[in-house]
């Protein structure tokens, strides 16, 4: 890996450098994208069909789309049971994390004749894009289903890409059947956002679109948001870990190469206050990457995106970690807990040696849909919130209203809006 000294213009030309991954620079993808979008929303299911038979190479119709009681059930006999226990027991820990969140209505009413408040509802449909190509992502199914579920969204869609033989991956549709999916659709890429977002003869429109994918879908998400809502812009995975001369190399090393595998896009920085710990993590993802499957994804991963940066300080250090505000953040130092104050912008912060960043994608609890592309600067991961929506309430009585009338009426003809304050004036005339 690049082992850099860290300063200003070090730090500035590695921001510039992970800016470019972000989905925002994908422009000689976009017309492709609107026109996928276009032909989905003007043709329905027909266009459904024939890109899915393009780019899947699966034959699928209006009899076959939507994924049978039948084919879930085959898929419980396909799938290892150990797998299975182990997915359960992962819902367990994400669905009591999640239902920590849930928020309720609350009515505040004073003796004055006034009620304010606060209704939350959640959305009534939910579509959930699950990926397929390089990889299988059922972890994905859970930390995208389970939040929705437990705000109480009426209905679930899920969309997912099928294979060559017009099947789901049964990994998938167990993750999906045992967090509460609603209703499974074979469709992925662009046209399944758009069949989300506007409707087919066979996939209903959704409210909300959530879920990780490709540049066509980050893409997508991005063309259809307004006329339906969607959770982020997801950029490729990145992982930054903050270390001192305490971190054990090899540790830090795997970590690493844990995001460098998904895409060779994938960003992985090691900010250390200590070079021959960056020494050691350098030869270390060497050996990894030699024993490893998915070895050409992580070796242009590292090549183009990987970066070791030796600070002066700790403060440095964080300093930087903040400024890239990376979606997985590891803190191995002496004192994590005292750094972790520090940190103002992270997806998901793992603190010590032995919360390895899996432990969140898979088990922990937390969500693993978290901001990328420095967008942890005012993003959150995936939450419940995501999945209600607010309305203030506003109840006044007349004797309420009498003593600040004249107040309304003079804030409203100071914007010259003489119709909002001829509704206060007419409540009072005599």
């Amino acid at each position: 890996m690049k082992i850099v000294t860290l300063d200003e213009s070090s730090k500035k030309n590695l921001l510039n450098d992970l800016l470019k991954r972000s989905p925002n620079h994908y422009g000689d993808f976009i017309d492709r994208v609107n026109d996928i979008i276009d032909n989905v929303r003007a043709n329905g299911d027909a266009a459904i069909f024939d890109y899915t038979k393009r780019f899947d190479g699966a034959e699928i119709n209006a009899s076959n789309i939507r994924v049978t009681k039948e084919e879930i059930e085959e898929a419980y006999t396909l799938v290892d049971p150990e797998l299975i226990d182990v997915i359960r027991k992962a819902l367990v820990n994400i669905r009591e994390y999640h239902e920590k969140q849930r928020q309720y209505s609350w009515f505040d009413s004073k003796p004055n004749g006034t009620m304010l408040g606060q209704k939350v509802t959640p959305l009534a449909t939910t579509g959930v894009y699950v990926p397929g190509g390089k990889a299988v992502y059922p972890s994905s199914v859970l930390m995208n289903v389970v939040p929705a579920k437990v705000a109480g969204v009426e209905k679930i869609i899920m969309t997912t890409p099928p294979g060559k033989d017009g099947k789901v991956n049964p990994n998938t549709l167990v993750a999906a059947n045992e967090a509460g999916a609603d209703e499974i659709y074979k469709v992925g890429g662009a046209q399944a956002i758009a069949a989300l977002a506007f409707g087919t003869e066979s996939i209903p429109k959704v409210d909300k679109i959530v879920g990780p994918g490709n540049i066509y879908v980050a893409l997508a998400k991005k063309a259809v948001y307004g006329y339906v809502s969607i959770d982020s812009i997801a950029g490729p995975s990145e992982i930054l870990v903050l270390a001192d001369e305490t971190a054990n190399p090899r540790f830090v090393a795997a970590d690493l190469l844990s995001q460098a595998e998904h895409d060779e896009m994938a960003s992985a920085i090691l900010v250390t206050t200590s070079r021959e710990l960056a020494e050691a993590v350098s030869a270390e993802v060497d050996k990894f990457i030699a024993e490893l499957s998915r070895k050409e994804i992580m070796t242009k991963s590292v090549e183009n995106y990987g970066y070791i940066l030796v600070a002066e300080s700790l403060q440095d250090a964080i300093d930087a970690a903040n400024d890239i505000a990376s979606e997985h953040l590891e803190i191995v130092t002496k004192n994590p807990f005292e750094v972790m104050m520090k940190i103002k912008n992270a997806g998901a912060i793992f603190i010590g040696e032995y919360s390895s960043e899996p432990l969140g994608d898979y088990f922990a609890g937390p969500n693993h849909i978290l901001p990328t592309n420095g967008t942890a600067k005012f993003f959150g991961p995936l939450s419940v919130d995501d999945f209600v929506k607010k309305s203030s309430i506003i109840y006044y009585s007349k004797e309420a209203l009498q003593p600040i009338h004249k107040d309304i009426i003079k804030f409203a003809e100071s914007e010259q809006l003489t119709a909002h304050a001829n509704s206060i004036k007419v409540r009072f005339e005599e």
